[in-house]
């Protein structure tokens, strides 16, 4: 680690040690800025090692960071086919182990360090004067005890892997949540391997309507073609099925695609217990079975019982207590970075688009302070790796005065190439070949796919959500040009 003290010779701060951590650690030493990356976890990768056993939907294509690449490239490394799906657990063995295992990188990667708090040398956040110019303290917890490490800027890539919603509705843990601790599993349990007997021939409610839920419904049908005794049952809080179900053939990421499909399959099927609009309130231990109580947008009460185990899939949300000393400014509801909020905010967006977006809009009031991958999103559950990846070379370059570098967009996203999300139509109901990526063009102001189909969100989709007006760089190296950025919803 640096003991230099000149704030410009420390290094650049890194919070975790995921794929978008190191790929920011991989940009910075690119540009010879010294970085300290500190994972909280014995190892690099923790988060994707959790749900190792999980395909991912995207190929490796959009799995893999170009500067991580090239390091590795000139050992030679490998890189994997670019259209195969990897496991979680081979993006960690394949490319994040090796990676770190490198010399010119190894040094710089301390894992068993858990940052704690984040704050600025001899500042508390309500004083300014000079605030800018003193160098960044991170308090870290090690086995060895705990102490301060300093640095000229701070990249948080920490993720919402640990920090899952609950199973209440509002928010908040369901009424007798925490004592029913021992049969709830947060995220994707393995299923059909190590959790095996935890689930054979018991009846297992799933809560959560995105692709972790799909993952574990599906895994849950395997186990009950083996013992009949298996009985799935799935809670929704909303109606409709179809955005569950998502893009299907349509869908450019096509093992995206399936994983709806074969979702719907088994609920056309009858193999599951369906029991939607239902807002979960209170969980009631008897006989050693959950009884699981909630109500419907109607406020009429709902119960499913006789649960033996619980997988909550309700997504995860950011850790706000390491910065609570740090100036930053948060979306008010998605707590994502502030000027991402109206662009990724799920109450408003369902075709899947994200305007390309890099260090201007994952800064915060306090300089030299970012937010990146999965984090930068808050609750929003939109988040592609590869944006990570996008998100830390402009920071990167940004860190290094390269700002024509920094807004420039080097972003290729796969969209599903529909807007309603009708499965009966696989030619794409907004005229856009689903066989291949959108590639948002930088020279336009505002990227969004499908421009036809979809249109403006009314009004009424969301009163309290005002469009705002944001600062579009992409065309003018770096002057900042105002337009408006609607939010769109899909016909």
């Amino acid at each position: 680690m640096s003991t230099l003290t000149s704030p410009r010779q420390l290094p650049v701060a890194v919070i975790g040690a995921g794929p978008v951590g190191l790929a920011a650690a991989a940009h910075l030493l690119e540009r010879a800025i010294e970085p300290l990356v500190l994972e909280a976890a014995p190892a690099v990768g923790a988060n994707l090692l959790n749900y190792g056993h999980v395909p991912l939907f995207s190929p490796w294509r959009y799995n893999l960071d170009n500067a991580v690449a090239r390091a590795l490239s000139r050992h030679g490394w490998q890189s994997p086919d670019p259209d195969a799906l990897p496991l979680a657990r081979e993006v960690v063995e394949r490319v994040l182990a090796p990676y770190v295992a490198l010399d010119e990188v190894k040094a710089f990667v301390h894992c068993g360090h858990r940052v704690i708090a984040i704050a600025r040398d001899g500042f508390d956040k309500v004083k300014s004067a000079g605030r800018s110019a003193a160098p960044f303290t991170l308090r870290v917890a090690t086995k060895a005890g705990v102490s301060d490490m300093r640095a000229r800027a701070v990249i948080d890539a920490s993720g919402t892997w640990t920090t899952p919603n609950p199973l209440g509705a509002n928010g908040l843990p369901a009424r007798g949540e925490e004592g029913a601790a021992a049969q709830i599993h947060y995220g994707i349990p393995d299923v059909t391997g190590a959790a095996k007997q935890r689930y054979l021939g018991k009846r297992v409610l799933v809560v959560g309507a995105g692709h972790s839920a799909a993952n574990a419904l599906l895994s849950l049908a395997e186990l009950a073609d083996e013992d009949a005794g298996t009985r799935i049952a799935w809670a929704l809080r909303g109606h409709s099925l179809e955005r569950v179900f998502g893009g299907g053939a349509a869908d450019a990421l096509p093992a995206r695609g399936r994983l709806g499909s074969q979702l719907r399959a088994l609920q056309d099927a009858g193999r599951l217990q369906l029991v939607s609009d239902f807002r979960i309130a209170s969980l009631v231990r008897r006989d050693g079975k959950l009884a699981v109580h909630g109500h419907g947008a109607d406020a009429r009460e709902k119960h499913i019982d006789g649960v033996d185990e619980i997988i909550c899939a309700t997504g995860q949300r950011p850790d706000l207590g390491i910065t609570r000393e740090l100036r930053l400014k948060l979306d008010p509801w998605l707590e994502s970075t502030a000027d991402l909020g109206p662009l990724i905010d799920p109450n408003l967006h369902s075709c899947g688009t994200v305007r390309p977006h890099g260090h201007r809009e994952l800064s915060h009031p306090e300089a030299g302070f970012y937010t990146v991958g999965v984090k930068s999103y808050g609750r929003a559950p939109t988040f592609l790796m590869t944006t990570g990846f996008e998100q830390v070379r402009s920071v990167a370059a940004a860190l290094a005065g390269d700002l024509e570098a920094a807004d420039r967009v080097e972003l290729v996203l796969p969209e599903t190439g529909v807007c309603n999300s009708n499965l009966g139509d696989a030619s794409g109901g907004c005229g856009v070949d689903a066989s291949l990526p959108v590639e948002h063009d930088v020279t336009e102001p505002a990227a969004v796919a499908a421009e036809g189909c979809c249109r403006p969100a009314h009004p009424t989709t969301d009163p309290e959500r005002e469009l705002p007006v944001v600062s579009d760089v992409r065309a003018t190296r770096g002057k900042p040009v105002p337009i408006r950025v609607e939010a769109k919803r899909c016909c």
